[in-house]
């Protein structure tokens, strides 16, 4: 019996009945999840009260869980009118929101669900680190876990599907260090209904499973995710896309006409290796130590072959799925080495407190710092503003609008990006000068006309950069 599969069995009596922990070592992973998702929705809902909007995303993702609560389908008309949100991202796992969102329609019922997902994917990291390093040392490697820079950033931009990938691979790795192969493959195929990319991500599951010893079960795991990435990118978005194809192929590599995949790995790659630094600093490198740090390879590898900056670096939701698969692996490599002769044993034993000095010393950067500033819970400079004019808005009006107030327009009326609003003619032109157009926004009448030949707007709302327009003919 290895020395792995002799701690997974550790607090077992000479009957063979496995000892009860107690009641506090139980209750622990819980409690932390608790705790974690207080904080992350605080954070939220805080930024979501003083109008400060990171991005579109949790405005589309509002008027996609809304279809489903509607029981239909998950019409997006911000991304254009009438666009189904399957032919962009293969993410039906977000209908699980639905009937909440049925019960509370606002978008900040979005905001708590990627709180309360997010932190229970604590529950399975505390739950293994716990049984294999004892509470204390479980503990420190749960709560470096739960600042980590990826979750600190997935908060910061609102709800995204990738939290739920968040809670399906944290438990895949609890199964994985616990040799439960079944387990592991039903959770880590669930992540095929999460996005299309992950499909990749359940081949290097295979891949983690089939070098840890179970061949069969690693091998058809890794085709039956080849296959489900296959299904989704070539048949299932096409079906629903409005030009039949998946509009993200030209991301990677600057597409046909770019630069080519290669070229584009090596680009900024300071910025990819510091990236590559931090994600496994956050373990103190221990996660190398594990076959399971496989797992983070696919996601590692679209973001630094795509040409979007954005995917390069530490910011926004791209790191979260990346946090529970290093830090699965920390605690796979601390069970394995922590009885080493030598200095790396002697290194994993104070390997938690080294965790959470990183998480410590990263979360600065990150919006759960404001936690404990004042700012985080005063009152917006225009925060009274931005009321009144959404006020100004007739319950059921169409609006077209930019980044600005998106988001809490969603919920209860149809909303229009300014980019993509093609020839759906609305009520009202929203335009917030301070959002989105650098400093040169238009004169939000003569932009809606301009926008919309042969109508005609009246401006009804002006004050601290909040315009607003509506039709009259």
């Amino acid at each position: 019996m290895s020395r792995l599969d002799q701690r997974a069995d550790a607090g077992t009596d000479a009957s063979g009945q496995r000892d009860r922990p107690p009641v506090a070592t139980r209750l622990a992973p819980y409690a932390l999840w608790l705790v974690f998702t207080v904080a992350y929705a605080t954070v939220s809902l805080q930024r979501f009260g003083r109008f400060e909007t990171p991005s579109w995303d949790n405005a589309i993702f509002t008027q996609a869980i809304a279809g489903y609560a509607n029981l239909g389908a998950p019409v997006v008309d911000i991304k254009g009118p009438g666009f189904n949100i399957l032919g962009d991202h293969f993410s039906p796992i977000i209908a699980l929101v639905a009937p909440f969102y049925r019960i509370f329609p606002d978008p900040r019922t979005l905001l708590v669900a990627q709180a309360v997902a997010v932190g229970f994917s604590v529950v399975p990291i505390a739950r293994l680190a716990i049984r294999r390093l004892g509470l204390g040392s479980g503990l420190a490697v749960a709560v470096a876990y739960g600042l980590s820079f990826g979750i600190a950033a997935a908060i910061y931009v609102d709800f995204h599907e990738v939290a739920f990938a968040a809670v399906l691979l944290a438990l895949a790795g609890e199964a994985y260090v616990d040799r439960r192969w079944g387990r592991v493959a039903l959770w880590a195929g669930l992540l095929l209904l999460v996005k299309e990319d992950l499909g990749l991500t359940v081949v290097a599951v295979g891949a983690a499973v089939a070098v840890s010893g179970a061949r069969k079960i690693g091998l058809l795991l890794a085709v039956g995710g080849l296959l489900g990435f296959a299904l989704v990118l070539l048949v299932l978005i096409p079906a629903a896309n409005p030009d039949g194809v998946y509009d993200y192929v030209d991301v990677l590599g600057g597409g046909s006409g770019g630069a080519g995949p290669v070229a584009t790995l090596v680009t900024q790659w300071d910025t990819k290796v510091m990236t590559v630094l931090v994600t496994l600093g956050v373990t103190g490198f221990l996660a190398l130590r594990s076959p399971w740090v496989l797992v983070a390879g696919p996601t590692l590898a679209w973001r630094f072959v795509g040409d979007n900056a954005y995917y390069w670096d530490t910011d926004f939701h791209y790191s979260l799925v990346l946090m529970p698969v290093v830090f699965v692996a920390m605690v796979d490599a601390m069970a394995r080495v922590r009885e080493e002769r030598g200095w790396v044993g002697r290194y994993a034993v104070h390997a938690p407190a080294v965790a959470v000095a990183v998480a410590l010393a990263l979360l600065p950067q990150y919006p759960l710092a404001g936690l404990v500033q004042p700012q985080t819970y005063a009152e917006s400079p225009r925060g009274r503003s931005a009321e009144d004019v959404i006020a100004a808005l007739p319950a059921g009006a169409s609006v077209e609008t930019d980044i600005g107030l998106i988001t809490h327009l969603a919920g209860d009326r149809p909303v229009y990006w300014v980019g993509t609003i093609g020839a759906a003619v609305p009520d009202y032109m929203l335009i917030d000068q301070q959002a989105g157009w650098g400093g040169t926004a238009p004169d939000v009448v003569q932009y809606a006309e301009q926008q919309h030949p042969g109508t005609s707007y009246e401006e009804v709302f002006s004050r601290d950069g909040y315009l607003l327009a509506r039709r009259t003919s």
